[in-house]
């Protein structure tokens, strides 16, 4: 896997104590990849009593994750799963449904899968 690329990126906006992250996935997620962006997450998010998260994930070249990077999202999720007001995933495959309907387990909120970019986008604005 040396030569594949791979990676998380991660967009942050905040209004108030709501929080919009966009995470962009890219190839097979490895622990240093979430090793280099969870801090900054966990920085914004633990400077607010009480964070309204809504994330955007581009999973469009997302294709898995390694064992402990799959932990990682996993503990990031039950860490602020109550802060999740809604989730957006994008992407073209057909298990994202179903990764839609486990992740909606874990967070307090709404968790749908998108094939439309902008419907996702537009969606994850929609509300208070």
């Amino acid at each position: 896997m040396a030569n594949s690329r791979h990676g998380l990126t991660l967009e942050i906006e905040r209004v108030n104590d709501q929080f919009t992250v966009s995470f962009k996935a890219l190839g097979k997620l490895t622990h240093d990849d979430y090793a280099a962006v969870t801090p900054v997450l966990e920085s914004m998010l633990g400077a607010v009593a009480q964070p309204k998260i809504r994330a955007f994930i581009d999973a469009e070249e997302f294709r898995g994750w390694e064992p402990r990077a799959a932990w990682d999202d996993l503990t990031i999720g039950l860490r602020h799963g109550s802060e999740f007001d809604r989730i957006a995933i994008y992407g073209h495959r057909d298990w994202m449904d179903w990764a839609a309907r486990i992740g909606s387990w874990f967070v307090a909120g709404e968790v749908k899968h998108f094939e439309d970019r902008d419907e996702a986008l537009a969606w994850i604005s929609q509300g208070s």
